[in-house]
């Protein structure tokens, strides 16, 4: 069984972000979506929330957990049994960083593998911090996040 884990902030969870999932799950026998616990950050939403947007969203794929860790990335995978991390790709510039992080966690853990996967087109141009800045200011962002997320948007910024 091949396990995979996709790690990510999911501040808010996108189209982008489950369009990588989806397409994991076909190929893995599970895919774990990892919130990464950061103190250093300052999220719209806690790490239960994000946790919880994210099961509403993947409830109809039956193969995906969802979780959280602190710490190391590698720690996670290690502790999870995990061969595969699952990386999205949306532009060149995503590739640098993802690369030289994809070869340090292969120097601490060699047992598990990178999987790059470039995102959709349609989703390229998506980051949660863009579409955080479009609803701060009442902005339309349904075409970005599903409607339980959008909902949960605009509840914490009162529109």
């Amino acid at each position: 069984m091949t396990i995979a884990v996709y790690p990510g902030s999911f501040d808010p969870v996108t189209f982008g972000h489950l369009d990588i999932v989806e397409r994991g799950a076909r190929i893995f026998d599970k895919v774990i979506i990892a919130v990464m616990v950061n103190p250093h950050k300052n999220p719209l939403f806690s790490v239960e929330e994000r946790k919880e947007l994210i099961r509403r969203a993947v409830e109809h794929i039956p193969n995906v957990e969802v979780d959280s860790f602190p710490g190391l990335l590698v720690n996670y995978v290690q502790k999870k049994n995990a061969s595969v991390i699952i990386k999205g790709l949306r532009a060149v510039s995503d590739f640098e960083s993802e690369l030289q992080m994809a070869s340090m966690n292969k120097h601490m853990y060699n047992d598990a593998e990178t999987f790059f996967l470039p995102t959709s087109t349609k989703y390229s141009h998506l980051s949660s911090s863009i579409i955080k800045e479009i609803a701060r200011h009442g902005g339309p962002i349904s075409d970005f996040v599903p409607p339980h997320v959008e909902q949960a948007i605009r509840e914490k910024y009162s529109l």
